[in-house]
C-alpha cells in the first residue's frame, strides 16, 4: 500500500491541503481562456452546475476509493477491477497526471519569469514589449521549469506533514489575498463594471457538446479529478473524516476561486481590448497590463506573481507524490523515495521538449488536462460504485449524512455521475468526428 501509515494531522490540515490541490493556476490561467473559447458567461454557468452536481460527487468517489483501499491509484483500481484491468486503468490515469505535471511546470515557469521581469523592470508601458519578447525565451523558461519540479520533489521527500501540509498552510492564504486585491483593482478600471455586466449576459445558443466537454474538463482539471490525485489523498484521510462534506467544501472553495479569477481577468481583458479566446497565453497578456495600471503595481507585481507560482506548485507536489507512491506499490525492492527521484528525472526529461515548444501546451491540455482527466474520473467513480460495490460506497460516502440523503448520494454516484461523464465524453468525440 502507498505510504499506508501517512495520515493528515487534523481536519483543518485536511481541508487546507484539499484546497491546495484544487486551487491554483487552473483557476487563474486555465479558467479564463477556456471560458473565452467556449461560450463566455454561458460556459461559466454550465461550469458552476457541473462543478456542484458532478465534480463534487466524483471527487468524493476518488477520496472514498483511496480511503477504502488505503492505496495509490493503480493498486486501488486493481482492488476494484482485478489485477489485469485495474493495472491498465491505473496506468492510463497515472500517465495523464504525469503528462499534465510536465506541461503545467512550464506554465508555472512562465509565472515565475513574469515575477522576475516585474522585479527587474516593472510592467510599465515602455517595458511591455520587452516582456512579450522575453516570454519567447524558451530556454530560460525551461530552466525555471526544471527548478520548479526539483523544488516540488524536495517538498514531497519531506513527507505528508512536514512537507505537503506545511506548504499548503503557508501558501494558500497568499492566493486568496492576491486574487481579492486584483478583483478590487480590476473593477476600478474605467468602464470595467459596464463591460463585465454586458459579458455576463449568457448566449445560450452557443451551448452544446463542446461547451459541456470544456466545462466538465475544466472542473476535472481544476479540482484534480483524474482518478489519481484524489485517490492518493483519500488514502491519507482519517477514518472519521466525512468525505461527502470534505469534497463538497473543496469544490465550493475552488468554484469561488474561479469566480474571483474571472472577476479580475475578464474586466481587464475587455478594458484593454484583448481577446478572451486567445488561448493559454491569455493570462500573460492580461496581468502585466493590469499591474501597470494599478497603484503600486511596480512593487506588488513580483510579490503577487511569485505567490501565484508557489501556490500552483501545490498541485505539482500532489502529482509527484501520487505517481511515485503508485509505482512504489508494485516494487518492493524500490522504496517510495527512490521512485520520487526517478519520476522527477523522467519528468525533467519530458519538460525539455515542451519547454522548447510551448505551442504544444494547448494540445496537451485538451487531450490530457480535459479528456484523460475526465476519463480517469469516470474510471474512479465506476471503481468505487461498482468495482468495490454499493456497500463500500455507502460506508465511505454517507458518514455524517441523514439516511435518506446518504442513500441518495450513493445512488447519484453509482448511476448519474458515471452516466453523465460518459455521455459528455461520447458527445464530444462524436461532435469532433462529425466536424
Amino acid at each position: 500500500m502507498a505510504n499506508s501509515q501517512a495520515r493528515f494531522s487534523s481536519r483543518f490540515a485536511t481541508l487546507l491541503t484539499m484546497a491546495g490541490l484544487a486551487i491554483g493556476l487552473g483557476n487563474v490561467w486555465r479558467f479564463p481562456y477556456m471560458m473565452g473559447q467556449h461560450g463566455g458567461s454561458a460556459f461559466l454557468l454550465v461550469y458552476a452546475v457541473f462543478m456542484l452536481v458532478l465534480a463534487a460527487p466524483a471527487f468524493a468517489a476518488e477520496l472514498s476509493l483511496g480511503r477504502a483501499t488505503r492505496s495509490g491509484p493503480v493498486a486501488a483500481f486493481q482492488a476494484a477491477f482485478g489485477s489485469r484491468w485495474g493495472r491498465l486503468a491505473g496506468a492510463m490515469a497515472l500517465s495523464a497526471a504525469f503528462v499534465a505535471t510536465c506541461y503545467y511546470s512550464v506554465v508555472i515557469a512562465n509565472v515565475f519569469y513574469s515575477a522576475g521581469f516585474a522585479a527587474r523592470t516593472g510592467f510599465s508601458q515602455e517595458t511591455l514589449d520587452a516582456y512579450g519578447a522575453g516570454l519567447g525565451n524558451n530556454v530560460l523558461q525551461l530552466l525555471i521549469a526544471l527548478v520548479v519540479v526539483l523544488a516540488c520533489a524536495v517538498v514531497v521527500q519531506r513527507g505528508l506533514r512536514r512537507g505537503i501540509e506545511t506548504a499548503n498552510k503557508v501558501l494558500m492564504p497568499l492566493f486568496g489575498l492576491a486574487t481579492a486585491y486584483l478583483v478590487i483593482v480590476a473593477l476600478q478600471l474605467e468602464g470595467a463594471t459596464d463591460q463585465l455586466v454586458a459579458f455576463l449576459q449568457p448566449d445560450w445558443s452557443r451551448t452544446g457538446p463542446d461547451i459541456w466537454f470544456a466545462a466538465m474538463g475544466q472542473a476535472c482539471f481544476s479540482v484534480g479529478l483524474s482518478g489519481t490525485l484524489g485517490v492518493m489523498y483519500g488514502s491519507y484521510l482519517a477514518r472519521e473524516t466525512r468525505i461527502a462534506t470534505t469534497a463538497a467544501a473543496t469544490c465550493a472553495v475552488d468554484l469561488g476561486a474561479a469566480f474571483l479569477a474571472a472577476l479580475f481577468i475578464v474586466p481587464a481583458v475587455l478594458v484593454f481590448g484583448l481577446d478572451l479566446a486567445a488561448g493559454p497565453g491569455l493570462l500573460f497578456d492580461t496581468v502585466p497590463r493590469l499591474f501597470s495600471a494599478m497603484p503600486g503595481g511596480r512593487w506588488l507585481a513580483p510579490l503577487f506573481l511569485a505567490g501565484w507560482g508557489l501556490v500552483a506548485m501545490l498541485t505539482l507536489i500532489a502529482a509527484l507524490d501520487t505517481v511515485s507512491g503508485a509505482l512504489a506499490d508494485f516494487t518492493p525492492g524500490i522504496r517510495r523515495r527512490q521512485w520520487l527521484w526517478i519520476v522527477t528525472g523522467v519528468a525533467a526529461a519530458c519538460i525539455v521538449p515542451i519547454g522548447l515548444n510551448p505551442d504544444w501546451i494547448g494540445v496537451l491540455d485538451l487531450v490530457f488536462g480535459s479528456g484523460m482527466f475526465m476519463f480517469g474520473a469516470l474510471l474512479a467513480v465506476l471503481a468505487l460504485g461498482w468495482g468495490l460495490g454499493a456497500a463500500t460506497a455507502h460506508r465511505e460516502l454517507t458518514e455524517g449524512l441523514p439516511p435518506v440523503l446518504g442513500r441518495g448520494v450513493v445512488a447519484w454516484v453509482r448511476y448519474i455521475v458515471p452516466g453523465s461523464l460518459a455521455a459528455i465524453l461520447i458527445g464530444f468525440i462524436l461532435t469532433s468526428v462529425a466536424s
